[in-house]
């Protein structure tokens, strides 16, 4: 049946088709939907979980795959860094179950982290990685990847980007098959699953080069790839993933614009790794010219390269080392057209006909939703902060990843660092052996905290580090898409699931000074941080209050604030110091958009002259 979905959902319904029994991973923009729509699902039989890091989602994947069945692993770029250890041993080991890596890549950064390209994993891994385009593509190749992974006995990774993985339209679906009740015990088998030995370690890396290979010849044999050879001695195209829809959209506009295309050569490549030498080979000996479409970094055209080298072809390439494209960023069929127009001598089309939205929006600071707890965590920590004497300039306080990080962001400007997921902890251990003359902070998330935080605190527990966490819990993996995670109430975990407490957590790993406050209660934050910085020695505060979107959702009702227009004096405070979205000014004094402000009462807490004012 023809179903209107998102590159996301076309993925997770592909892996039912397919029969996945195990899907696991971590939220991360862009590829949270695929776990996100199968929990909405009722799937008998299948088991599908939110697991605490990514490292921890693919070992899941992997051992359901060890016992034969077949397994999704889910995460964006920057969670393949964290499972990287154990993948790595997995691709050695292979596995006998289809066992696929789904990742989300992130051209162009519309969700904030580095501009990874995982290609360079599978290269790294000698894993095939099948990378398709359209929406269509997308579910058929998330089976053939299953397929693949049983073929070659390995796992294999399907990469998508933002722009395929969010993009929403008709595919054609198949029906759920759903998988075996249980398997057979897994062989024991120290040689393929162990790596105790140079031996056994080098055998299996032989193994790996050899399912790569068997990767390539079940790609060709299967037509993934789409090669179509045009006029001898003309100008050849070389596309893979999202680029092959840019190049063909890109093709169009050329004919379109009355540019004659059929003499030119194309190679769609739905894989990167593994490189598809015979076709590649078979492009270049017909063209004298080729230009590679690829996003960020130039993979498939340093081997192109390299076989018009080894096979003493002249051949002149355009791409991203001629500086025809550029490493960073996302493509668009603008500048694929432009890229075959300066391999045809041609000139641009006029790029002023496809101005990016961007810049005809208004320019406004990132910054928390109205009424978000951490706001007033940010808030009391700096009156905690002048309240011992220092500016908030003074005080080394690391950030994490989540929206924890705002406080980076005016009006509060207090966090000095992001790194990576639970990194703020040990970043601020090493910044407090340093011996700096001030105290040292560190910010975190929950969900963070479950995922990478709390090694981290055992590690600056165990060495008695002076130094202050500061837990900021809203009960949500919030920046993602409100995913829960193992702190979140109970009454949304699955019936078979257990909420974890934050607090009980801490203090049973031995911190022996801890606050918990109400983070709308600046004051009683401010108190917190005062007490914590004239301590010696590890403290921490947990920063408790759900998050302002999900408690709305749910009609929780909060004292109004009652705004008196004859007692404001259009200072701004409440603008200045908060940063709330929902105050605004309105002539000479403020005035309170009722839609967005939930009643959190931080505003009323900065008025020096009672304009605002919380009920009761």
């Amino acid at each position: 049946m023809k179903k209107l979905v998102s590159g996301n959902e076309a993925l997770a319904y592909g892996a039912l088709h397919a029969g996945v029994k195990v899907v696991s991973g971590y939220p991360g923009t862009p590829s949270s939907e695929v776990i996100a729509c199968l929990l909405e699902m009722d799937l008998p039989g299948t088991f599908v979980e939110w697991s605490t890091n990514e490292k921890v989602g693919f070992e899941v994947a992997a051992g359901a795959s060890m016992a034969g069945h077949r397994a999704l692993s889910t995460m964006k770029m920057s969670g393949l860094n964290v499972c990287y250890d154990s993948l790595i041993g997995v691709a050695y080991s292979g596995c006998p179950g289809g066992l696929v890596v789904f990742v989300a890549d992130d051209p162009g950064v519309s969700a904030g982290m580095c501009e990874q390209d995982t290609r360079g994993f599978a290269v790294m891994s000698d894993m095939p990685m099948l990378e398709p385009c359209s929406l269509q593509e997308i579910y058929d190749m998330t089976i053939a990847a299953f397929d693949l992974s049983e073929k070659i006995g390995g796992p294999v990774f399907l990469r998508l980007v933002t722009n395929n993985s969010q993009s929403h339209g008709m595919v054609e679906i198949g029906e759920r098959v759903k998988p075996a009740e249980s398997a057979p015990m897994p062989p024991y088998d120290p040689a393929k699953y162990t790596k105790a030995g140079a031996a056994i370690c080098m055998q299996q890396h032989k193994d790996l080069i050899a399912r790569l290979e068997m990767s390539e010849r079940y790609i060709e044999e299967h037509g993934l790839n789409k090669l179509a050879l045009g006029k001898k001695g003309g100008l050849g195209v070389v596309s893979v993933g999202i680029a092959n829809g840019y190049t063909i959209e890109a093709l169009d506009r050329l004919t379109a614009a009355g540019v004659d295309v059929s003499g030119i050569s194309t190679l769609r490549l739905a894989a990167t790794i593994p490189y598809s030498k015979g076709q590649i080979d078979s492009l270049l000996e017909n063209c004298s010219k080729v230009l590679v479409v690829e996003e960020l970094e130039g993979f498939t055209e340093k081997f192109c390269y390299m076989e018009a080298y080894k096979n003493k072809l002249d051949v002149k390439f355009l791409g991203k080392e001629d500086g025809t494209f550029s490493r960073i960023g996302q493509f668009d069929a603008l500048l694929v057209e432009n890229g075959i127009r300066a391999a045809l001598d041609m000139p641009r089309a006029d790029v002023s006909l496809a101005e990016p939205p961007e810049r005809l929006c208004a320019a406004r600071p990132i910054g928390f939703c109205a009424g978000c707890p951490h706001r007033g965590t940010y808030m009391g920590l700096e009156k905690g902060l002048n309240a011992c004497g220092y500016k908030k300039t003074d005080v080394f306080i690391t950030g994490d990843i989540g929206c924890t990080i705002l406080g980076s962001c005016p009006p509060f400007d207090i966090l000095w660092t992001e790194l990576s997921m639970g990194a703020s902890i040990p970043f601020a251990q090493g910044v407090a052996y340093s011996g700096i003359p001030s105290p040292v902070i560190a910010t975190i998330g929950d969900s963070t905290f479950f995922h990478a935080g709390i090694p981290g605190l055992v590690n600056a527990l165990q060495h008695d580090i002076n130094m202050l966490v500061v837990i900021l819990d809203n009960g949500w993996t919030a920046m993602t898409g409100m995913q829960v995670n193992p702190g979140t109430s109970q009454e949304f975990q699955k019936e078979s699931w257990r909420r974890l407490d934050i607090e009980s957590i801490v203090r049973g790993i031995g911190v022996r000074q801890m606050w918990t406050v109400d983070p709308y209660d600046a004051g009683a934050m401010a108190d917190a941080t005062e007490q914590a910085l004239k301590a010696s020695g590890l403290k921490v505060i947990l920063s408790r209050r759900e998050c302002a979107i999900q408690a709305a959702r749910r009609k929780v009702k909060y004292p109004e604030i009652t705004f008196v227009p004859d007692s404001c004096i259009g200072c701004k405070k409440c603008i200045n110091v908060t940063g709330c979205p929902a105050i605004e000014l309105s002539g000479k004094i403020i005035a309170i958009d009722g839609m967005q402000c939930n009643n959190c009462g931080l505003c009323a807490g900065v008025c020096p002259t009672k304009a605002l004012r919380a009920a009761g």
